[in-house]
C-alpha cells in the first residue's frame, strides 16, 4: 500500500487531534487509548491509524489481502527489516485478531503492538524475524459487535469448508509465506450462568493453547509445552497478567475438562498441521462483551501477543530447525492418518484458578477429571490420494481454494482404486456434540471400468496431504460430511463420489 504524504497528513483532520506524529517521537496513540479506552476502535479509525504508523516507519509496509463480505478491506501490518519473506535466516510469523466480531480486545492489541513494534528500541526484534499482523478479520462484524461475519458465518469454524472471503484470505497469505509461527487472537467469555450456578468462572487474563492435533509432530507439541510455556508465563506474570493454560469444559466434577479442540477448521489447527508452531491466545471478555475493562484486556492481550514475539525472536534459530525438519515429506506423510479422536487423561490433575462468587475472590479448584492427552480411535492407512470427480464443482472448488496441489494420475502396478459405499449411519460424540458418522464398505474397482479423464488427481503426498484425509475420508469426525454444504455425501446406500487411490504393496 503506497504511503500517505506526510504534507496530506498534516493537514487532513482525524481524531488524533494535535498529537505529534513525527518520525522521531512516535507517541501517537491508538483510536481507543485517545478516548481511554472508553470506547471500541471504529473501522474507519483503524485504517486511517494504521496508515499514519505506516508512514512514520521504514519497518513497516501495509498490503491489502483482501475484502470482507460487506466490501472493507482486510489490511496486513508486514514488520521487517528487509524485504518481506525473503531473508531466509529470518522466522516468519503470522498473528491475525477478532475473527470473532464481538472479541474486540484482540485487535485494540494488536494497535498497541503495532504501535510499540515502531520503536527503535524494539528494531533488534527484526533482525531475526519478519512479522505479519493483521489486527481485524471481521470488520463487518465488529462493527455490530457480533461475533459472526457479514455472512452470519462463525470465520473461526471455516478454515475447513473455506466458504468465506476473510477465510480465504488468510490462507492465501499463509500458503504464500508458510510462516513457521501463528497465534490465532480471540477472547473467551466466563460469566455464563452454568459456571455462575457452580459458584466459580474462569478467571485469567490470558490464557494460552496449543496444537492438540496428534498429526502435528511431538517435537512441536513439546517444545511449546516444556520451552514457550514458562517464558511466555514468566513474561505476562512480569507485567501483571494474570494467565493460564486454555482449558474448556466443565464445570469440574460436572464434565471433563481438556485443553483445546484438536478440530483443523479452526485457525490455530488449520495452520498446525501444516507442521507450524500454532497457537490461541485468549483474552477474558468483559461483561459486557465491549468497553467493560477494555484497557485491561487489550493490555493483556498486547503483552501475550509480544511475549511470543520476544521468545520467537530469541530462538528463532532452534524453532526454523524443527519447522523445516518437520516439512521435510518423509516426515508429512505419516503412515497412520487418524479420522477419530478423543480426549484422554494422563494421570494428572489440573490447578484451575478460578474466581469465587461467593467470596468475591479468586482461588484454585484442583481438577480430577482432567484430559490433556488426545489419542486417535480411528486410523487409516495413508492414501496415494483421492480422484475427485469434475462434475462435483463444489468439491472441485473447494480443493481449489485449498491449492492442493494436483497431479497427473496414472495407473501402475502397485496401486488401486476403492469405491467406498455408505452402509449406514452412525453418531459418536466429539467434545459433547454428536456428529453423524457412516459405515462404510470398500469396493475394489477396475480402472476399465472408469473414465478417467473425468476425475482430477489430488496426491497425499504433500504438505497439506494430512489436511486432505481428514477432510476427505468419510469415516472422518472433522471431515466435510459433517458440515450442512457437504451433507449430501453422506447418505445410505449412496456411493461416495471420491475414489481413494492406495497402494497394494
Amino acid at each position: 500500500m503506497k504511503k500517505f504524504p506526510l504534507l496530506a497528513l498534516a493537514l487532513s483532520i482525524s481524531i488524533f487531534g494535535s498529537q505529534t506524529m513525527t518520525a522521531q517521537s512516535r507517541q501517537f496513540k491508538t483510536p481507543a487509548e485517545a478516548r481511554d479506552f472508553t470506547e471500541v476502535s471504529k473501522y474507519g479509525e483503524m485504517v486511517e491509524f494504521i496508515h499514519q504508523l505506516d508512514i512514520s516507519s521504514d519497518i513497516l509496509t501495509v498490503e491489502k489481502i483482501g475484502e470482507s463480505v460487506k466490501g472493507r478491506d482486510l489490511l496486513m501490518l508486514k514488520f521487517s527489516s528487509s524485504t518481506f519473506g525473503e531473508d531466509k535466516r529470518k522466522i516468519k510469523v503470522l498473528i491475525h485478531a477478532q475473527q470473532h466480531g464481538n472479541e474486540q480486545s484482540g485487535k485494540e492489541g494488536a494497535l498497541l503492538l503495532a504501535q510499540e513494534l515502531i520503536k527503535p528500541e524494539n528494531a533488534h526484534l527484526f533482525k531475526n524475524l519478519d512479522l505479519a499482523l493483521i489486527p481485524q478479520v471481521n470488520p463487518d462484524g465488529s462493527e455490530l459487535n457480533s461475533r459472526r461475519n457479514g455472512n452470519g458465518m462463525d470465520l473461526n469454524r471455516n478454515h475447513l469448508i473455506m466458504t468465506e472471503p476473510e477465510v480465504v484470505a488468510l490462507h492465501k497469505i499463509f500458503d504464500k509465506y508458510l510462516f513457521e509461527v501463528t497465534m490465532d487472537v480471540h477472547e473467551y467469555y466466563p460469566y455464563g450462568q452454568t459456571w455462575k450456578d457452580f459458584g466459580y468462572r474462569t478467571n485469567s487474563d490470558i490464557l494460552i493453547g496449543f496444537n492438540t492435533h496428534p498429526t502435528i509432530p511431538e517435537s512441536i507439541r513439546k517444545y511449546q509445552q516444556k520451552k514457550i510455556k514458562p517464558y511466555y508465563s514468566a513474561f505476562l506474570t512480569s507485567k501483571g497478567v494474570s494467565n493460564a493454560m486454555y482449558s474448556p469444559g466443565g464445570p469440574p466434577e460436572q464434565d471433563y475438562i481438556r485443553y483445546s479442540t484438536f478440530d483443523i477448521n479452526d485457525g490455530r489447527q488449520s495452520y498446525g498441521i501444516q507442521n507450524t508452531f500454532s497457537f490461541i491466545q485468549e483474552g477474558m471478555n468483559g461483561v459486557d462483551a465491549l468497553v467493560d475493562n477494555l484497557a485491561h484486556r487489550a493490555h493483556s492481550q498486547f503483552y501475550g501477543m509480544l511475549a511470543l514475539l520476544r521468545f520467537v525472536s530469541e530462538n528463532h534459530t532452534e524453532m526454523q530447525a524443527v519447522v523445516a525438519k518437520e516439512r521435510q515429506l518423509e516426515n508429512i506423510t505419516v503412515p497412520e492418518v487418524p479420522l477419530q479422536m478423543e480426549h484422554f487423561p494422563d494421570g494428572s490433575k489440573l490447578e484451575l484458578p478460578v474466581y469465587s462468587y461467593s467470596t468475591n475472590r479468586d482461588s484454585i479448584i484442583i481438577v480430577n477429571d482432567f484430559r490433556p492427552v488426545v489419542k486417535p480411535t480411528l486410523t487409516i492407512s495413508r492414501p496415494c490420494g483421492y480422484l475427485f470427480p469434475k462434475s462435483h464443482q463444489d468439491l472441485i472448488d473447494w480443493a481449489f481454494r485449498h491449492g492442493f496441489e494436483v497431479k497427473p494420475f496414472k495407473m501402475d502396478k502397485n496401486t488401486m482404486l476403492e469405491r467406498m459405499i455408505i452402509s449406514k449411519i452412525d453418531s459418536i460424540d466429539f467434545e459433547r456434540d454428536t456428529i453423524a458418522i457412516p459405515q462404510i464398505e470398500v469396493r475394489k474397482i477396475e480402472p476399465k471400468t472408469i473414465n478417467l479423464e473425468e476425475y482430477i488427481f489430488i496426491p497425499t503426498y504433500q504438505l497439506k496431504g494430512n489436511m486432505l484425509i481428514t477432510a476427505i475420508e468419510p469415516q472422518s469426525e472433522l471431515g466435510l460430511a459433517t458440515y450442512s454444504q457437504f451433507a449430501y455425501l453422506m447418505k445410505v446406500n449412496s456411493t461416495y463420489p471420491v475414489i481413494r487411490v492406495s497402494s497394494n504393496r
